[in-house]
């Protein structure tokens, strides 16, 4: 598939190097590598979407996605470090040690009855390899912004939907009908609050009625996608505009409708649910490390302890125990929308059932609570109720000074007396088998 020199249907706009600002010093140098070895064995190659983007705000690119027309198989001939995934879209991973560099041969759409494409019932592309040139690929992409083309040949950037201009005014635009691509990848739609979020641009008036007119269509999404998104929507440091973007445009209540009744409900859990947003961006500001299963748990706090009365009223069982039955209850159920891994609603269940040991503070339980694998993240989490009043500050007090304190002191702080214990226990030792000779 090497060039052809064939005409654009489409003349794009040709940057020039020196009318841009956008430098190889901005591109990781495994991108490079792939962007000269596909130029020197015949192909054209660019850098598109958010890198290119990104750099043209001044931002610092983190992932590089390549367009060419090789094909994916022409690809891998040229690199051993490369393997093709992907059946909704057949894509090449170039590896360089932890770095993905993903390549994709231009798409064009399927005109033929014998493409290779497929969509379902409402017109989501389920399946898309259709192969064709720079100016059919440039209509397959989704945002103006994200459509712009860096040329490794001579380092210009192809604009074909003034992209440029529309990141200059700060707007995200949808390229060609916006209800009809929204039907296509309903995904979108997060997708556009989440740059929305991120690189503090307006969504353009058309996509926002396309976008109220059709997010019924994320229950069409397999929940193991959602999942990707959420990650993606508030593990990246702009988690509390995410969220009252999502519930602003209806987002939200499709991908957590038990929470959502709950926030339409009780302002306190708003509050509530607000703060951890924002311990979230602090801690992504710093560097500091985030974990899905904290935010989950907040997320589903309120449809869990709602559930959890209801089993205390039915059956008697501690807090605790009431707790962490409704944790497996609401959770299974959040799973209809978003496919939570194991080893994030496990550890979650667990957090949220610790909440009421932090009531007693005295005895030698209450101090093994320190020792507990899940005390620093339901200490955080109670951290939160605390600020917005659901726990008392005496006992958010206590907690915070307990973990400072020595072993020895600990005991005297939960009021442990250690040597009668240390008594019984000899004593024990002592205490001579039913054969006679000592235990």
């Amino acid at each position: 598939m090497k060039n052809s020199g064939k005409p654009s249907s489409k003349k794009p706009k040709i940057i020039p190097r020196a009318a841009h600002t956008v430098s190889r010093n901005d591109i990781s140098g495994s991108a490079l590598k792939v962007l000269y070895r596909l130029h020197k064995s015949g192909y054209q190659a660019f850098l598109v979407g958010g890198c290119v983007r990104d750099a043209l705000l001044g931002l610092h690119p983190k992932d590089f996605d390549i367009a060419t027309n090789a094909t994916p198989e022409e690809v891998r001939s040229l690199f051993s470090n490369c393997r093709l995934i992907g059946r909704r879209f057949r894509l090449a991973h170039i590896r360089f040690g932890r770095e993905i560099i993903e390549t994709a041969t231009f798409r064009a759409a399927a005109i033929h009855k014998d493409d290779d494409v497929a969509h379902d019932d409402e017109g989501r592309i389920l399946r898309d390899n259709v192969y064709g040139t720079i100016d059919e690929d440039v209509w397959r992409r989704d945002f103006t912004c994200n459509a712009l083309y860096y040329n490794i040949a001579d380092f210009s950037i192809w604009d074909f939907t003034d992209g440029v201009k529309d990141i200059e005014r700060r707007r995200l635009v949808l390229i060609g009908d916006p209800v009809q691509r929204l039907r296509e990848d309903p995904v979108r739609m997060l997708r556009a609050v989440r740059f929305a979020a991120k690189l503090d641009f307006t969504i353009d008036d058309s996509v926002v009625a396309a976008m109220h007119k059709n997010v019924g269509l994320l229950t069409n999404v397999p929940a193991a996608r959602l999942f990707d998104e959420f990650m993606k929507l508030f593990q990246s440091g702009h988690a509390e505009k995410t969220f009252d973007l999502l519930r602003e445009h209806g987002l939200f209540a499709e991908m957590f409708p038990a929470t959502d009744q709950e926030l339409n409900e009780d302002d306190t859990f708003v509050e509530f649910v607000k703060a951890a947003l924002q311990n979230s961006d602090r801690r992504v500001a710093a560097g500091k490390s985030v974990t899905p299963m904290f935010l989950l748990g907040v997320f589903l706090w309120a449809p869990i302890k709602r559930i959890a009365a209801i089993r205390r009223s039915e059956e008697k069982m501690s807090e605790a125990q009431s707790l962490s039955l409704a944790a497996y209850e609401i959770s299974s159920e959040q799973q209809r929308r978003i496919a939570i891994p194991r080893r994030f609603t496990v550890p979650m269940r667990e957090m949220l059932a610790l909440q009421p040991r932090f009531q007693t503070m005295r005895g030698r339980r209450a101090m093994n609570l320190l020792e507990h694998r899940r005390f620093r993240a339901a200490y955080d989490f109670m951290m939160l109720l605390s600020d917005v009043g659901k726990v008392d500050e005496e006992i958010a007090d206590f907690w915070t000074e307990a973990q400072t304190l020595s072993v020895d002191d600990r005991a005297e702080r939960f009021q442990i007396d250690a040597k009668p214990r240390a008594r019984r226990r000899r004593r024990r030792r002592r205490r001579p088998s039913k054969s006679g000779s000592r235990a």
